[in-house]
């Protein structure tokens, strides 16, 4: 289980019944911590068994280092955000948890392996992860390198099984979702246009707010509004559904990259568990670089907002949904 000293968040609305009868008698409290650490450690378990060392049909063996290096690297560490908003846009939506745990699995297998990847000497060159070794330092670059791959390619298998939804087309669409959200015109891409704003390629070469807008919404946004597009695809939800649960997405997604991003300014390493200060070193090009971190806050309140407006449709069913947006604008790790 998670240590939840971090998970600072504690939110609280109005009983749905109370709501239904316009009355503020009665008052339920959303344990957001609690809910959040649940999932994570249901999300732990599940990752613990697709990453055992016993060969699956079709495979040939599993070579022990490799798997060592994808356990380091997916076991054990952070708030599994990304899954918990599958599960609860799922669950806002009616449907079972165990389909959903499965497919945020996957999807967290997906965040692990751009975490191995991003923290390689050739990107962004850090050598702590939630307050660990980070791959590469842990074992070896090509290690690292491969575990990345294993662990983006083990997802896809995932998210293409049963146990996510018994019909394949769902199974297809969320294949086909989330291929788009990590890949070229997706996180990928977004990590491409990141290096591009360090000046990589073009020493001279600046972003304004609206590129920097893209990139990050690129980088980031794309797989947390997919986390939340995820739960309207296994649910069959309608366009109207769909279309709320994108502006949810988008929303939440560029209020992580912000927060993040005044984290790494205001932060310190022992706290956050990485390297703090990293992104301004670097040149990064960032919302906080071009707002100031007072118009960041700001920014943050408007998204927040956002986010409310387009949860307004499912009612007190959404009240979960609504405090992992607080708890995504306020997280302090």
């Amino acid at each position: 289980m998670r240590d939840r000293r971090n998970l600072q968040t504690r939110t609280h609305f109005a009983d749905p019944r109370a709501a239904a009868n316009n009355t503020a008698m009665n008052k339920n409290t959303i344990d957001f911590p609690a809910r959040l650490a649940a999932v994570a450690a249901k999300t732990e378990t599940l990752l613990e068994q697709l990453l055992g060392s016993a060969p699956l049909e079709g495979e040939i063996a599993r070579p022990p280092r490799l798997v060592a290096a994808m356990r380091h690297a997916a076991l054990d560490g952070g708030k599994r955000l990304r899954p918990f908003l599958v599960v609860e846009t799922a669950a806002m939506l009616g449907v079972t948890h165990e389909g959903a745990l499965m497919a945020g699995a996957a999807f967290e297998l997906v965040h692990c392996y751009s975490l191995v990847h991003d923290d390689l000497p050739a990107m962004d060159d850090d050598d702590l992860r939630r307050g660990r070794a980070t791959v590469h330092k842990a074992f070896d670059d090509a290690t690292a390198i491969l575990t990345g791959d294993a662990l983006l390619t083990l997802a896809f298998d995932v998210m293409a099984r049963r146990e996510v939804h018994a019909d394949a087309a769902v199974r297809v669409a969320l294949v086909t979702e989330l291929a788009r959200a990590s890949g070229l015109g997706g996180m990928a891409g977004g990590q491409m246009l990141d290096l591009a704003a360090e000046g990589r390629f073009d020493p001279k070469r600046t972003l304004n707010e609206k590129e920097i807008a893209t990139l990050q919404a690129m980088k980031t946004g794309a797989l947390i509004k997919f986390a939340c597009r995820a739960g309207a695809t296994l649910a069959q939800a309608d366009a109207a559904a769909r279309a709320s649960v994108d502006r949810y997405g988008a929303a939440i997604g560029q209020a992580f990259q912000i927060a993040d991003d005044l984290l790494d300014v205001e932060g310190d390493a022992k706290t956050l568990g990485k390297a703090a200060g990293k992104d301004a070193a670097a040149g990064k090009a960032t919302l906080v670089a071009a707002l100031g971190t007072d118009g960041a806050r700001a920014r943050l309140k408007v998204l927040i907002a956002e986010s409310d407006a387009a949860l307004a449709p499912f009612g007190a069913k959404a009240d979960t949904l609504r405090a992992a947006a607080r708890f995504i604008a306020e997280r302090t790790t």
